[in-house]
C-alpha cells in the first residue's frame, strides 16, 4: 500500500478505554477511617500512663486526705473507693469508666470531672483561641519577612527571636508582660478574665456560655466587651508567643522552599517583583504545613494553659488542675488529664482531616 493510500485508509476504531475511578475520594475515606481508629490507642496509651503514674505516689485518698482521717476512717474510705483491690482490677474498672464517659469524682470537693469541664472548659478554650490569634498575627507575617530577607540581618534577628519565643517559659513571659504593661505602664489589668463588675453582669445573662467574649458580644455593651478584651491581651500574648515562634520558622522554611518552584521562577522571569512573589504566589502553599501541625500546637497550648492560667488567675481547666495538684487530689488530676487527652486526640483527628482535604499529598 502506498503512503497516499495508507493516509486515506480509515483508521482502526479506537479501543474503548476501560473506565477509571478516581482514587481521591477512596483515599480520603481510607485516611479518615485510619485516623479515626488511631484515636482509641492514642487515648488508651495516655490514660494508661496517667493512671500508673498517679499510682506511683500511692492511693489518691491517702495522698489527699490521709492526714485528716483516723486509721479506721482511712481504711473505710479506701474500701469504699476500691483502692484495696489489685491494681489491675482498678485499671480495668477505670478503663470501663472512661469509655462510658465517667472520668471520676474529685476527693476534695466530691465533684464530677465532667461538671468541671462544663464550668471551666470554656475559659481554657477561649484562652487557646486568643493564643492562636496571636500566633497567626505574629508568626505568619514575620515568617514571610524572614523568607523575603533570607540570610540577611532581618532574617537572622527574626530567627533568634523565634527561638527565644519558643524557649522562654510561659510563666516567665507572663510575669515580664505583667511587669511591663500592668505595673510599670498601667495599661492592662494584672489578671483575671474580667473585672468583678463585668463578671456579675455576664452572670446575669440568659444561658451564659462561659466564654466571656461570646457573652460580652451578646450583651452588646461596649464597656463589657472592652473589659473582657483588655483582660485577654496579656494571657493571649504570653501563650501565643510560644506558638508564634514555631509558626515563624515553619512559614519561613516552607516559603523559601516554595520560592524555588518552577512556577515561581516563571513568574520571576516575567518581571514579577520578589515582594509580590512572596505576597501573592508563594505564601498560600507555605501555609499548608501550619494546618498539618496545628493539632500538635493545640496540645502544646493546652499544656501551656496550666502555667498561663495560674500566672494570670485565669480560672480555666489549667487553673483548676494546678489547684488540685496543690491539694494532692490525684483523682481530680487523673480525670482532668485524661479528659484533656481525649480532647487533644479528637482535635488532632479534626486537624488531620482538614489538612488532608486541603493538601491531598497528606493522605498518600
Amino acid at each position: 500500500m502506498s503512503l497516499l493510500q495508507e493516509a486515506e485508509a480509515p483508521a482502526d476504531p479506537p479501543t474503548p478505554a476501560s473506565p477509571r475511578r478516581s482514587s481521591g475520594g477512596l483515599g480520603l475515606g481510607r485516611y479518615i477511617l485510619v485516623r479515626a481508629l488511631l484515636i482509641f490507642p492514642t487515648v488508651l496509651i495516655l490514660v494508661t500512663l496517667v493512671f500508673f503514674l498517679m499510682r506511683v505516689v500511692g492511693d489518691p485518698i491517702t495522698a489527699s486526705v490521709g492526714g485528716r482521717l483516723t486509721e479506721a476512717q482511712l481504711q473505710e474510705r479506701l474500701e469504699e473507693a476500691g483502692y484495696l483491690r489489685p491494681i489491675w482490677v482498678q485499671y480495668v474498672e477505670y478503663l470501663g469508666q472512661i469509655f462510658t464517659g465517667n472520668f471520676g469524682r474529685t476527693i476534695t470537693d466530691n465533684r464530677e470531672i465532667g461538671d468541671i469541664l462544663v464550668q471551666y472548659g470554656g475559659a481554657t478554650l477561649e484562652l487557646v483561641f486568643y493564643a492562636l490569634i496571636v500566633a497567626f498575627l505574629v508568626g505568619v507575617p514575620l515568617g514571610m519577612v524572614a523568607a523575603y530577607f533570607r540570610d540577611r540581618a532581618p532574617d537572622a534577628v527574626l530567627r533568634i527571636l523565634a527561638i527565644l519565643a519558643y524557649a522562654t517559659p510561659v510563666f516567665f513571659a507572663g510575669l515580664l508582660l505583667k511587669l511591663l504593661f500592668s505595673v510599670w505602664l498601667g495599661w492592662l489589668p494584672l489578671g483575671g478574665r474580667a473585672s468583678s463588675r463585668v463578671q456579675l453582669a455576664l452572670g446575669r445573662l440568659d444561658d451564659p456560655t462561659g466564654i466571656y467574649l461570646i457573652d460580652a458580644l451578646r450583651s452588646g455593651n461596649s464597656i463589657i466587651i472592652g473589659d473582657v478584651l483588655a483582660h485577654a491581651v496579656l494571657p493571649g500574648l504570653a501563650l501565643g508567643l510560644l506558638t508564634a515562634g514555631v509558626f515563624l520558622r515553619l512559614v519561613r522554611t516552607n516559603l523559601i522552599s516554595t520560592l524555588g518552584n518552577e512556577y515561581v521562577d516563571a513568574a520571576r522571569s516575567r518581571g514579577v517583583s520578589e515582594f509580590r512573589l512572596v505576597r501573592k504566589h508563594a505564601y498560600k502553599p507555605a501555609l499548608i504545613p501550619i494546618v498539618t501541625v496545628m493539632g500538635l500546637q493545640i496540645a502544646m497550648l493546652l499544656g501551656g494553659a496550666v502555667l498561663t492560667e495560674t500566672t494570670f488567675a485565669w480560672r480555666g481547666l489549667g487553673f483548676q488542675l494546678a489547684q488540685y495538684l496543690g491539694d494532692r487530689d490525684f483523682v481530680a488530676v487523673q480525670g482532668i488529664v485524661a479528659l484533656l487527652a481525649v480532647i487533644v486526640a479528637l482535635t488532632n483527628f479534626i486537624v488531620d482531616v482538614i489538612a488532608a482535604i486541603i493538601d491531598p499529598r497528606v493522605r498518600y
